[in-house]
């Protein structure tokens, strides 16, 4: 038998288990198949990292951001677990033929789900009995599956192939809708359930009204003279998180500011999440492309320039704040006009009604021609007002029918219109999906009651009761607020043996 308590102490420090912990823990060494939600910052990578070193086998982690599974595996190699490894782009062609001829000999292999995909990667993963099969931030399969990355959505028939190891899907936030669409996706699994509140009662809800993005930006800099804390400030637009990095940056002379979006190079980015982790920098302006996993227990401060589209989203972010569980702030910065950037986002994910038709009217003509089109090439050329996501969106529901074949040719379209229609029908059911999800937030923001309560009313029955510090709506003033400061690091701090851990498999660094 197995002291848990024991192995918890010993390889982590902890001396007890977080709520909810070990009764999943349980759940996954007896092979159960779970779905978790446990609060952001509560410790949900100890609920596959503790299992792993049990395990006989590896165990597969499906992680969405390079930057969240190579900081995993950093910290491992700091607490001396040095058996982890993250396949993805990061590792030289060397480096990673290195890594999948020594598969065997890790306990964790952290993957995205694009990398799964790898033909190489699949081939290598099939020679060993794999033991657990983690999704991690497992909304995202619900979320992010449908339009920006597909592949996704075929996790399951690579669960099959790699021979149906036991699933642990693990969130922060999921209504039943999203944990429905998340069970449906493994069709062929019965799901033990542990779903815990996510609420958490340290951090105070803000919304702060203004009429023009220079009342934003003044107020942002007003804020950090008179409370320089750890924050990171969402934006929806790569060009402002830039302009506004760069705008505090003159105004807050004695602060570290850095920007960071899709468009920084990757070791750069890199190198912005460990300088804020150990803090080098104060604050962080960025997409939602920063935060998910981060390892940084004093964030005082998340700021939504930008509204995200969906509640979801906003607790996930906003719950990067107060780890150490000490009183932390959401503050939302809400104009007239708002609402306009998240619905263009909504609108620039799905591909417009018009551009079906046309590319059904074009593809029947040339099928009259009796030729075989390639789809890319047409999406490309024909439907040139397409962006990225569109034209990869029409491509899987493409491949999904079977209507083109290895080469990507448009083989089958007929009965067209009955395809036509379907895709269509797809596409306006998502649109209203996301309208909805959006109009929650709206309603959130807008609802005059306790905001604590009206936040997590979709995800759970109950709210932790808090008597102070709450929200605006419940008393909580923000000119009130005294957080607790922190001693920065010196700007000259050398992380070179940081990031050489982080970028080097082990095995690699120990042969130097």
């Amino acid at each position: 038998m197995v002291d848990l308590d024991k192995m918890l102490k010993t390889h982590f420090g902890y001396n007890a288990f977080r709520v909810g912990q070990k009764e999943i823990i349980e759940d996954v060494l007896a092979k159960k198949d779970v779905l978790a939600t446990l609060p952001t910052g509560s410790g949900k990578s100890i609920l596959y990292q503790l299992p792993a070193l049990i395990f006989d086998g590896p165990v597969i982690v499906i992680s969405p951001l390079i930057s969240l599974m190579e900081d995993q595996v950093k910290q491992l190699r700091k607490i001396g677990i040095k058996q982890a490894i993250a396949l993805n782009s990061f590792n030289s062609r060397k480096e990673r033929q290195a890594i999948l001829d020594r598969l065997n000999d890790y306990k964790l292999i952290y993957l995205s789900p694009e990398i799964l995909q790898n033909q190489l990667v699949m081939r290598k993963l099939k020679q060993l009995t794999i033991q657990l099969f983690v999704v991690d931030e497992a909304h995202c399969l619900s979320q992010w599956g449908h339009e920006f990355r597909p592949d996704y959505l075929k996790l399951n028939p690579s669960i099959i192939e790699l021979g149906q190891p036991p699933i642990l899907a693990l969130t922060a936030t999921a209504t039943e809708d999203v944990q429905r669409d998340i069970v449906n996706h493994f069709n062929q699994t019965e799901f033990i359930k542990h779903i815990y509140p996510i609420d958490r009662k340290n951090i105070s809800l803000v919304v702060e009204r203004v009429s023009t993005r220079k009342e934003k930006d003044d107020f942002l800099i007003n804020l950090f003279k008179t409370k320089p804390v750890p924050a990171i400030i969402y934006f929806s637009s790569k060009k402002e998180t830039e302009r506004v990095a760069e705008l505090l940056s003159q105004e807050l002379r004695d602060l570290n500011i850095a920007y960071y979006h899709s468009g920084v190079d990757d070791h750069e980015r890199i190198l912005i999440q460990e300088q804020f982790i150990e803090n080098q920098i104060d604050i962080i302006c960025s997409t939602s492309a920063f935060g998910m996993g981060i390892d940084k227990e004093n964030i005082r401060l998340i700021i939504h320039y930008h509204l995200p589209t969906q509640l979801e989203s906003f607790i996930q972010e906003i719950g990067r704040a107060g780890r150490d569980q000490l009183s932390s702030v959401s503050i939302t910065l809400l104009g007239p006009n708002d609402q306009e950037l998240p619905m263009y986002l909504i609108n620039s994910e799905l591909p417009p009604v018009e551009v079906i038709d046309y590319l059904f009217s074009y593809l029947e003509q040339v099928k009259k021609n009796q030729t075989s089109p390639v789809l890319k090439q047409v999406l490309q050329e024909v439907c040139w007002e397409l962006n990225e996501i569109q034209t990869r969106y029409i491509m899987e529901f493409f491949k999904e029918f079977n209507l083109v074949n290895h080469a990507g040719q448009v083989e089958v379209i007929n009965p067209s219109e009955q395809v036509r229609e379907k895709l269509n029908k797809r596409i306006d059911e998502r649109y209203r999906y996301k309208q909805e999800k959006f109009t929650e937030l709206l309603n959130w923001l807008n609802n005059p009651g306790c905001r604590r309560v009206h936040l997590y009313q979709p995800f759970q029955s109950t709210v932790t009761k808090v008597k102070e510090k709450c929200c605006d709506h419940c008393g909580f003033k923000l000119e009130d607020w005294s957080p607790r400061h922190i001693s920065r690091r010196t700007k000259g701090s050398d992380l070179s043996e940081a990031l050489r851990a982080i970028m080097l498999p082990f095995e690699v660094r120990e042969a130097q």
